[in-house]
């Protein structure tokens, strides 16, 4: 009988045996859960299917301002940087828990912030003190090792301090990560 991992890898219909295997976007015109909806998206397929997508739109939304006055060339500068949004959401989908819950990984997208959230907690030897220094474990080695093989992941643990030095590159605030035993979020403010 097949895995959750090998479902989600090779499977023509992951969310028919995962309900959750999906990554939820919403766009919100404001800052609060009940403002008007910008855009939605329900990326869903095989795992390598939805992270190509998700790259594609997160793409769409980054808003790049440029600035011809201040120098003789023209400086663009995005609100957020690509590579940590990037980086932040296959963390959420490759790390998150599959079983035991049907929620999906969500990228909430606010005119002050992007919250992305996933089930899960942390997992094995990642707690809050090595967090994001290097320190790996894998609640689904099967996806990150997949992951890796198509070149969307190194499995270095260099995910989360390759989008923090985005943060501080682009001029973006420190992330907020919230860690409890069923979830993990983080959530990104835009460049100041």
């Amino acid at each position: 009988m097949p895995n959750y991992g090998a479902i989600l890898v090779f499977g023509k219909d992951p969310l028919r045996w995962v309900p959750g295997a999906y990554l939820q976007f919403v766009r919100f015109d404001g800052t609060q859960l009940d403002d008007p909806v910008r855009d939605q998206k329900r990326l869903s397929g095989r795992l390598s299917q939805i992270l190509s997508a998700a790259d594609d739109l997160l793409q769409l939304h980054v808003e790049v301002a440029a600035d011809s006055a201040s120098g003789p060339r023209e400086i663009r500068r995005p609100d957020y940087p690509i590579i940590a949004l990037r980086e932040l959401v296959r963390n959420a989908l490759i790390h998150r828990a599959y079983d035991g819950t049907n929620a999906p990984v969500k990228v909430f997208w606010f005119t002050d912030r992007i919250e992305i959230s996933n089930p899960g907690g942390l997992y094995g030897q990642v707690n809050r003190g090595n967090f994001g220094k290097g320190a790996t474990d894998y609640r689904n080695p099967l996806l990150a090792e997949a992951m890796a093989v198509l070149g969307f992941v190194q499995r270095f643990g260099m995910g989360i301090p390759r989008a923090l030095r985005g943060l501080k590159e682009g001029g973006n605030p420190q992330a907020d990560f919230e860690f409890s035993p069923s979830a993990v979020l983080v959530t990104l403010r835009p460049a100041l």
